[in-house]
């Protein structure tokens, strides 16, 4: 043992605990040798710009004066109203079928876990416009099921707001699953082989037991998956197509307001900075969550 290490026989307090120099300058060792090395800095602030000036060119180009017109317009308030809604439905949906999807990765054999992992991760690696195409060959008029739910049932999915949950869902999903997934595997299952033990059963293992102990998780995967479909663009362009009131969500209405139609540029840059606004608010939210006292660490 060292001689700063050595405990005091009388107090039982060490030589850097007794000495503030000693502690002082043991502190500035850790500092020191957990510090990111000085050249690191460049590409870090060159990776930062690349984050942050985009944005602040949005900003520079807003037509501040006429800013509260062109958000409060008719077709602003209904994109965000649909695009509040449906990202809502499709992080409800992403809830009821993820949770037992990331629980069921969670608890499986390591080979078929890696391969329901890959399954489910494949949307985040996947082109929107490709997750599309694939909904639509699916749920088409003449897709894989599709061509079933019109000749039995006269349902019609695609470009409808249907569509847009289905399309949102697909793309945000992943999250959710990641996020839970990720929990579950962190908190064990030595809680629920002792309530097993004691007598529960299944049910009242998961519902008592497994849900609270991955609540944080959860959480942090319903923030990520709204946010998530809420700014879904490409599937959604594809499968649900980009009808004002029914389908145009505020992507597809930023889109098309940049490209002339509508009410002009100056409304794609007004509706991207609320967009933007929207995104820190649930950003600012998961970072609350991650600090309070049940949330993560």
């Amino acid at each position: 043992m060292s001689e700063l290490a050595q405990p005091n026989r009388a107090g039982g307090a060490t030589e850097t605990e007794r000495d503030p120099a000693r502690r002082k300058a043991a502190g500035r060792t850790y500092s020191q040798a957990i510090a990111a090395p000085r050249l690191l800095s460049i590409p870090a602030f060159i990776g930062l710009a690349l984050l942050v000036l985009p944005i602040l060119g949005l900003i520079a180009r807003a037509d501040w004066p006429n800013l509260p017109t062109a958000i409060s317009s008719t077709e602003s308030q209904s994109a965000l109203w649909l695009s509040l809604q449906t990202s809502t439905i499709a992080t409800v949906l992403c809830a009821v079928v993820g949770v037992p999807l990331a629980v069921l990765i969670s608890r499986s054999r390591s080979w078929l876990a890696g391969i329901l992992r890959t399954l489910t991760t494949l949307p985040l690696v996947m082109p929107p416009l490709v997750g599309g195409m694939a909904l639509l060959y699916l749920l088409g008029r003449n897709g894989l099921v599709g061509q079933y739910l019109d000749l039995w049932f006269g349902v019609r999915i695609p470009f409808t707001t249907a569509a847009v949950v289905l399309a949102q869902s697909f793309v945000a999903l992943p999250f959710l699953v990641i996020s839970v997934e990720g929990a579950l595997r962190t908190a064990g299952t030595r809680f629920e082989t002792v309530a097993a033990t004691l007598g529960a059963g299944r049910w009242r293992v998961f519902a008592q037991i497994t849900l609270p102990l991955v609540l944080p998780g959860l959480a942090s995967g319903i923030i990520l998956c709204f946010a998530r479909a809420l700014g879904e663009f490409g599937a959604t362009a594809l499968f649900a197509g980009n009808a004002p009131g029914i389908t145009q969500t505020m992507p597809l209405a930023i889109y098309t307001a940049f490209n002339g139609a509508g009410v002009g540029q100056d409304s794609a840059v007004a509706l991207s900075l609320l967009l933007i606004f929207v995104a820190i608010i649930i950003l600012l939210m998961l970072r609350s969550w991650r600090r309070s006292p049940g949330g993560l660490n």
